[in-house]
């Protein structure tokens, strides 16, 4: 499958008549094709991305365009929809977000970050998900493989480039992740989590901590809070083990704490 990555914003530049320009880059994930093309902010249509992509494509159609910019993903689909691509929305578009670091935009005050985007504060998980008990835990890398590649889970994301090996990860290292025993709920818990899309789990100290679930472009949830020294300290080695595990963590949801049966299992990882 033939994957390019898509951006399609302002930037802090401006042509001779003093508008502000936006900027199209398109590159596929090794950037070994790239793509830049500016328009002003009065031609930033689907139409004239439309026609840019149609310059792009040449002989090397996409088979779909990944986006990580909300403002940017309305008018690429428009676009691409046009042409008969696919659009999914991501944060792990990490070619573009390395090439963006690596352009040179001028800024008034110096501050412009061509990655930034507007995050809304988390909100707290829908109680009527939430299970019956959850805990810090952790899995070698092997175990991980063996025990979840190959069984069968009703939801289950295992995306290539976060699996252990390919993060240069030995089998031995353990990874830490976040166990749920949902309950009755399990599998209601599993299909949400399914829907919104997981990307990160993140352990934020403060007054209370607490566990917060990055997902789809922007989104953000409370998965808990807590003030027990055990529990923070539980966390402490959580967040410090995804420091040597090049942020691999994972997500478990299951019934009960048997080890029988599975609800949903998610490698997560950097956006």
């Amino acid at each position: 499958m033939k994957i390019w990555q898509a951006d399609f914003y302002r930037r802090p530049l401006q042509n001779e008549a003093g508008e502000v320009l936006w900027e199209l880059l398109l590159c596929d994930g090794d950037r070994s094709f790239t793509y830049v093309a500016f328009c002003p902010q009065s031609q930033a249509t689907a139409k004239w991305l439309t026609e840019q992509l149609q310059i792009a494509i040449k002989d090397q159609k996409p088979d779909l365009i990944q986006v990580f910019r909300p403002q940017s993903l309305n008018l690429i689909q428009l676009a691409a929809g046009n042409l008969g691509i696919a659009v999914e929305a991501t944060r792990r578009t990490f070619a573009l977000k390395q090439w963006l670091q690596e352009r040179s935009y001028p800024a008034n005050n110096g501050e412009y970050n061509p990655l930034a985007l507007d995050k809304p504060p988390p909100t707290p998980l829908p109680a009527n998900l939430w299970g019956q008990q959850w805990r810090f835990a952790s899995l070698s890398a092997g175990d991980i493989v063996e025990g979840f590649s190959q069984r069968l889970i009703p939801v289950k994301e295992m995306p290539e480039f976060l699996l252990p090996l390919n993060l240069g990860l030995a089998s031995t290292v353990a990874i830490p992740g976040v166990v749920i025993d949902g309950g009755k709920k399990s599998m209601q818990l599993a299909r949400w989590l399914q829907s919104v899309n997981p990307v990160a789990l993140n352990y934020i100290p403060g007054d209370p901590s607490g566990l917060v679930l990055e997902a789809g472009l922007r989104d953000r949830y409370i998965v808990n809070t807590f003030t027990d020294k055990e529990v923070i300290s539980a966390a402490v080695t959580y967040a410090t083990r995804q420091q040597l595990t090049k942020r691999l963590h994972f997500l478990l949801i299951q019934p009960d704490n048997s080890g029988m049966t599975y609800s949903g299992f998610w490698l997560l990882g950097r956006e």
